[in-house]
């Protein structure tokens, strides 16, 4: 379904025009009302109405014949917005047949429409994000593939540790995203289910009928039908809620780390450059990470939605009181920032401009100190590893108390000349020498996506 999208400023910068489509307005009514065209099928097929009625319903189940300022303006009276839909669709049904519009909803309650509307709704927005993690993965993959071996410095608590390589750092972000479309893709099962129990969840408006028009309904929508209706049980909805925040924190986490790379006194990485993109009203030469600061800027939204998500879930009895009323706007939401933080993330990953001489100039800024493990471990395996670690520990102390090289000092240590030679030290500060097994772990990520 086509939506033509009112302007809204901040659309194209925190999120996508294809998610926005799915939550709008237009198809928030028009989910609900495929849930009343398919009920008219359901009865239909299960004796209750004749086909005639349930084409009659159906051909009215239009968003776009339906006035949404006053379904709006009705909705604040009502509570929801299907008490003001349904008599709209009854009195569109009624004029063309009047005996079809008494079955209009027949057998079914608000809130059967509203969250089967929402599942349909997340049925479209859980496919569009898959895909676009799809292409997310695509893009990191080339980079870990690439980057194999580039080296710069592994970080700690903001501080310089020994070396890592890109590649093998582009995979820790690979591997979560990947977890995370698995979560995705498991949650479906639970999630994409038909909501259909009328006032209390008992569908005893349908008499015996109502398993078969329960059963018929989720057929017609193509929906799983759960085991009983969920009306006050919103683990369903939360689960959603939850890993897109899941999600959303691990993109924060790579936006943050592109982010600290390209810092002026870092300038490992930069986001790609572009007419009108990243830069200052005021300072000319300015080049912002315009990307990373909207995924971040999803990262600090997204997570305090994803707790009344969970606050929600404490409902009443049967049917909820305001806890059901605060999903509605929220998960919605949800999925619109996940999407444009998505969207951000991947235009910046793709066109990230690497530089290895800055990484490599990086690796020098400690006159090699943070070699010291390399060393450390090496004279461990003479001496042990406390003496190695105190040995070396005054070493660094004095490298950096004196702004000496720390070969230099090395070489001038008699404790450790006495294990390690002038070649052995020489061969301990080389970085390339002290990456471990960064070169497999990056082939098993990648051997491993492959077998996906």
């Amino acid at each position: 379904m086509s939506t033509q999208l009112p302007t809204y400023l901040l659309g194209h910068l925190f999120t996508t025009e294809e998610m926005r489509a799915i939550f709008s307005d237009e198809r928030r009514i028009q989910a609900m009302l495929d849930f009343e065209s398919a009920l008219a099928r359901a009865l239909a097929r299960t004796g209750i109405a004749s086909q005639a009625t349930a084409a009659a319903i159906e051909s009215k189940c239009n968003a776009r014949l339906f006035s949404l300022e006053t379904l709006a303006q009705e909705a604040a009276l009502a509570g929801n917005l299907a008490i003001p839909m349904v008599k709209q669709l009854t009195s569109l049904v009624a004029k063309a047949d009047e005996k079809a519009g008494g079955f209009v909803h027949w057998g079914a309650t608000s809130q059967d429409a509203i969250d089967t509307g929402t599942v349909l709704q997340l049925r479209d927005a859980l496919e569009l994000t898959d895909q676009a993690l799809a292409k997310l993965c695509d893009v990191l993959a080339g980079i870990c593939a690439t980057h194999k071996s580039t080296l710069l410095p592994g970080r700690t608590w903001l501080q310089q540790g020994p070396p890592i390589t890109l590649g093998l750092k582009a995979c820790g972000w690979l591997a979560a995203i990947e977890r995370h479309r698995e979560r995705l893709h498991e949650i479906r099962k639970r999630v994409l289910v038909l909501q259909f129990g009328g006032a209390v969840g008992t569908l005893a408006a349908l008499g015996t009928k109502g398993p078969a028009v329960a059963a018929a309904v989720a057929e017609e929508l193509k929906l799983t039908l759960p085991i009983l209706p969920w009306h006050s049980h919103r683990d369903r909805f939360a689960e959603v809620a939850t890993t897109m925040g899941l999600l959303v924190g691990s993109l924060g986490k790579i936006a943050r780390d592109l982010s600290l790379m390209g810092q002026t006194e870092v300038g490992e990485v930069a986001e790609p450059a572009a007419p009108g993109r990243g830069g200052s009203s005021t300072m000319p030469h300015k080049r912002n990470p315009v990307g990373s600061a909207v995924v971040l800027a999803a990262s600090i939204r997204v997570p305090a939605l994803v707790s009344v998500m969970l606050t929600s879930m404490v409902q009443e009895h049967e049917r909820g009181l305001g806890g059901w009323h605060a999903e509605w706007e929220t998960l919605p939401e949800i999925c619109t920032l996940a999407a444009g933080a998505l969207a951000h993330l991947t235009t910046v990953l793709n066109g990230l401009e690497v530089n290895p001489s800055n990484m490599n100039a990086n690796l020098e800024i400690t006159h090699g100190l943070i070699m010291a493990e390399a060393v450390a471990s090496a004279l461990a395996e003479k001496i042990g590893r406390m003496p190695a670690h105190k040995i070396l520990e005054r070493a660094s102390k004095r490298s950096a108390e004196k702004s000496q090289p720390f070969e230099k000092v090395l070489m001038e240590d008699a404790e450790v000349r006495q294990y390690l030679s002038a070649e052995d030290i020489k061969r301990l500060l080389e970085p390339k020498n002290y990456t471990g097994s960064a070169g497999v772990m990056v082939d098993r990520v990648l051997a491993e996506r492959k077998q996906k």
